[in-house]
């Protein structure tokens, strides 16, 4: 029979401790990170709602909106740092909070494009409506639906849905041509439209980008679960 020494028995009560102050920390962490994603997915539908229905009020509340995803950002990064400085993970825990940092990074930036999105909006606001703006409304709810996937393949550590988020990326690409494609050539016919196509096309381009970087975050999702870097959009 084994018979387990009083130190065995401590450095095992520390270990639980240890684990329990770790998983605690994790959750707080994808918490932020959870509410990080909501806003995020929150701005991008109101930018381009402020786009669609030439609403200046919106847009400016998507502007002014975009610190406290900043500020969810460093109290995501706060609690990563003191994590690793007090709980020492390594391996598995290691990579995953190193991850989530680099989502509330991405995340972070997609809301700057949401920002971004918006500022077009204060002079489109003033003009008549292109047509083409129905084609970006799709692109932008595309766009936020694909946030709302890649975080809940995140939280889940889920590979499969976060490569079924990332190949829809190249539905916001075409997308993307065919807006980019469509307002050159009324800009060609319509020269009195070159101003309001021009932002158009840049809010067209920020939403681009916004499925470039959920795309990051799913290559980080397949890491976590597989162990394998792989490009996604190639």
């Amino acid at each position: 029979m084994d018979i387990e020494t009083d130190g065995g028995v401590a450095a095992r009560g520390d270990h639980l401790r240890s684990r329990g102050g770790l998983d605690r920390d994790e959750r707080l962490v994808k918490d932020g990170i959870l509410r990080m994603g909501s806003l995020v997915e929150a701005q991008i539908r109101d930018a381009v709602k402020s786009i669609v229905d030439r609403d200046a009020g919106l847009a400016a509340a998507v502007i002014e909106g975009d610190g406290r995803i900043n500020e969810a950002q460093r109290e995501a990064g706060d609690i990563i740092v003191m994590t690793i400085a007090t709980q020492s993970p390594v391996a598995r825990d290691l990579r995953f909070l190193m991850a989530l940092d680099h989502v509330a990074f991405e995340l972070e930036r997609i809301g700057d494009h949401a920002s971004s999105i918006a500022k077009q909006t204060r002079r489109l606001a003033e003009e008549a409506q292109l047509g083409e703006v129905a084609t970006l409304a799709r692109m932008g709810n595309l766009a936020a639906d694909l946030v709302r996937g890649i975080v809940t393949a995140l939280i889940d550590v889920d590979d499969r849905l976060a490569r079924e988020v990332a190949a829809r990326d190249d539905e916001i690409d075409h997308l993307y041509r065919t807006v980019f494609a469509d307002v050159v050539e009324r800009m060609r016919e319509e020269p009195a439209t070159v101003e309001r196509g021009t932002r158009l096309i840049l809010a067209a381009h920020w939403i681009e980008r916004i499925g470039d970087r959920v795309t990051n975050v799913a290559e980080d999702v397949v890491y976590l679960a597989t162990g394998r870097i792989e490009d996604l959009n190639p």
